[in-house]
């Protein structure tokens, strides 16, 4: 092992056991557990769910939001909760409500390097393609999907806000060096925000899908048991760069995982391509409707 593993290992434990340490990082918000606690009642109306997820009136226009994208293609405006609640269903809703939810838990400040509006837009686009690709493709756990895209980049959110050192540190390797945000990551903090994301899903006990799916979402193929929607999301990610259609910078220059054609049963790369240009229009019209 040379110094310098040597000295990533050692970088990777520190920030860890900080990461670890952090007193005020955000415990899974209120009302994602109580709508939780709701949906585990069989007896439980759309009145009711909409009256627990009412108390959140940031979280509910932003239910509203994802309900009358073009990307969800329904037939009619979707103007109240409870109609978004029926229409949509409760297993979809709450899943909106979880990852709108833990989003929001990490809403941070602007600064010279951080917009958080293009960070919110990047994370509802690859989330809602996440969900139409699960879609199209046969996947029946569409749900699954959105969450992971929505929190796909979270990592990136906790390392601006708790590890603001860290931060400016990675951005000024990128510019200087002219590398990869996530190899600067690892360079920086021998961890990636993508292990980062994964150690707060644990954290907030959430599916280990969602935390191996947020992990791997740059190399899906290294997935141990979620390769399927670590591939869904790794390409609904990759379409926002490719189109540059909300698209992040710590995004540029992904490399993309060739192993989801086989993965994803897409047949060969023909298909692949014919698929992904097919959905150039989609995120334009998509974008449209979630700007700020």
């Amino acid at each position: 092992m040379n110094n310098q593993t040597i000295d990533i290992e050692a970088k990777k434990e520190k920030n860890r056991n900080f990461l670890a340490s952090i007193q005020n990082l955000p415990s899974i918000p209120v009302v994602m557990m109580e709508v939780t606690n709701l949906l585990g009642n069989p007896n439980t109306s759309a009145g009711e769910l909409g009256k627990i997820i009412s108390k959140d009136q940031g979280l509910v226009t932003k239910i509203l939001r994802v309900a009358n994208s073009p990307l969800y293609g329904l037939p009619r405006k979707v103007s109240t909760i409870e109609f978004a609640i029926v229409i949509l269903g409760f297993t979809h809703i709450k899943n909106i409500v979880v990852a709108l939810s833990a989003f929001e838990a990490f809403n941070s400040k602007n600064d010279q390097k951080w917009d958080k509006k293009k960070f919110w837009a990047h994370s509802i686009m690859t989330a809602t393609v996440a969900k139409r690709i699960s879609e199209d493709i046969g996947y029946r756990k569409s749900g699954e999907a959105f969450i992971a895209g929505l929190l796909h980049d979270l990592g990136i959110s906790v390392i601006q806000r708790f590890f603001s050192k860290q931060f400016k540190e990675i951005i000024e390797l990128v510019e200087t060096q002219k590398i990869r945000y996530i190899n600067a990551e690892e360079q920086v903090m021998g961890l990636n925000h993508g292990e980062i994301g994964q150690y707060l899903a644990e954290r907030w006990n959430l599916p280990e899908s969602l935390g191996e799916t947020i992990r791997h979402h740059h190399k899906p193929s290294e997935s141990e048991d979620f390769k399927v929607v670590a591939s869904i999301v790794h390409l609904a990610d990759y379409l926002t760069q490719r189109f540059k259609v909300a698209d992040l910078s710590w995004d540029e220059g992904m490399q993309f995982d060739d192993n989801i054609v086989d993965i994803l049963r897409l047949g060969d790369e023909q298909n692949l391509n014919n698929m992904i240009l097919s959905y150039e229009k989609l995120l334009v019209d998509q974008y449209e409707s979630i700007k700020i």
